[in-house]
């Protein structure tokens, strides 16, 4: 991430713009400072680091802008303008990054909001994609089917991205993030086909693997009725450990097939069959025709909270349950009636990170809110109840 170290620093009075660049105002931790700043309707913290010696400034994670370029040049403004005497400099963005957002690459809420108007006949889902090979090839052999990826590793997005705006294919979304979370956010009954090739098995270590007695549910769940399931593994122990999870399911058929060939092949399995290792097929359909209600989760806030009460009882600390937690990791002051909460909260697989703005009117999520799934509402519930010691009536 871009960043630079200064020897000194001459903050200016908030608010301060300069070009198209506004910087709005500023807080401050034990730890460090954030400076809010705003450019073309994009809003994202620096933070400010004291050192011994130096100041460290850099983009903040949490709120980091899509466009990379936007912080490259908030951070460059913010240098020549307020520091003195620079040690050092890594603003500088690589050329070969893919640092603008391209229609294809979306995040969780541009996805729900795309399915919300799709005209695409047909949604297909791959888990995990790697290289691409077979997601390029569905997307090439379906053209009126919308084929969504679902990536961990963000190298793979940018690559994979590349190769598919060379084709000029314009039926694909790419996403860095986690199934199960996507999976808890889409609409009953809407999806076509979801895929899932040579996943990381994980041997010991099954509570990491993405298929759990939950994932099944959520997986029949957002399959349209005949929908299916596809999972190709090398590794047998995975194969009989998600056909428990499946078979356990209601108004539900399965297959399992060994050492087919499909039309298309990933470089793992080319790798395997070099070894001569067995490949297995488990092919799910969902039988019935899904009635379940969507379940919509009110991530807001009610009440005032006492602002002095917050501030002088902030501890690090967790709150754990069996499938949620919440962490609260830092608290900012704005202001004598005004601070922000760092925190993290939601499922230990897949946490959120992000910001609660809390003044004598209201608190809110700041920046960015939370996704609404079940493990973020609980979470949420949570927060709200550890708050109320601080509330006022």
């Amino acid at each position: 991430m871009p960043n630079f170290v200064a020897s000194s620093i001459n903050k200016p009075k908030f608010p301060f713009v300069i070009h198209d660049i506004n910087f709005l105002w500023s807080a401050k931790s034990k730890f460090d400072d954030i400076v809010l700043v705003k450019i073309e309707n994009e809003e994202f913290f620096i933070t400010i680091k004291k050192r011994k010696n130096d100041f460290v400034l850099k983009g903040e994670k949490i709120t980091r802008p899509a466009k990379v370029g936007l912080l490259q040049k908030a951070l460059s403004v913010f240098k020549d303008e307020f520091c003195k005497d620079i040690l050092s400099d890594t603003i500088a963005i690589k050329k070969n990054r893919l640092v603008k957002q391209t229609p294809l690459l979306v995040d969780e809420e541009c996805l729900l909001n795309f399915l919300d108007t799709i005209k695409f006949k047909k949604i297909f889902i791959e888990i995990g994609f790697g290289s691409g090979r077979h997601l390029l090839y569905q997307a090439r052999k379906n053209e009126d089917t919308l084929v969504i990826g679902i990536e961990v590793y963000k190298p793979c997005i940018e690559q994979v991205a590349k190769l598919a705006m060379v084709e000029n294919l314009n039926n694909i979304l790419l996403l860095n993030s986690d199934a199960r979370i996507i999976f808890s956010l889409i609409k009953t009954g809407s999806i076509d086909k979801v895929f899932m090739h040579f996943p990381v098995p994980w041997e010991k270590a099954e509570h990491r693997r993405v298929i759990s007695e939950n994932f099944a549910k959520e997986t029949k769940r957002i399959l349209k009725q005949n929908g299916k399931f596809e999972l190709r593994s090398d590794d047998r122990d995975y194969i009989d450990f998600s056909i428990k999870h499946f078979l356990n399911l209601p108004h539900s058929n399965l297959e399992i097939q060994k050492d087919i060939n499909l039309q298309i092949s990933s470089k793992y399995e080319d790798r395997w069959k070099k070894q001569q290792k067995n490949i297995y097929d488990m092919f799910f359909t969902n039988l019935e025709k899904n009635v379940f209600e969507d379940i919509k989760f009110d991530m807001d806030f009610d009440g005032k909270y006492d602002i002095l009460a917050i501030k002088n009882s902030f501890k690090n600390i967790t709150i754990k349950k069996e499938s949620y937690f919440v962490h609260l990791e830092n608290c900012y002051e704005k202001s004598d009636d005004e601070i922000l909460i760092k925190l993290s909260l939601g499922a230990f697989y897949k946490p959120e990170h992000c910001y609660i703005f809390i003044s004598s009117k209201k608190c809110e999520y700041f920046i960015k809110k939370p996704l609404a799934t079940k493990e973020n509402f609980m979470a949420h519930m949570a927060l709200k109840e550890f708050l109320k010691k601080c509330h006022i009536l």
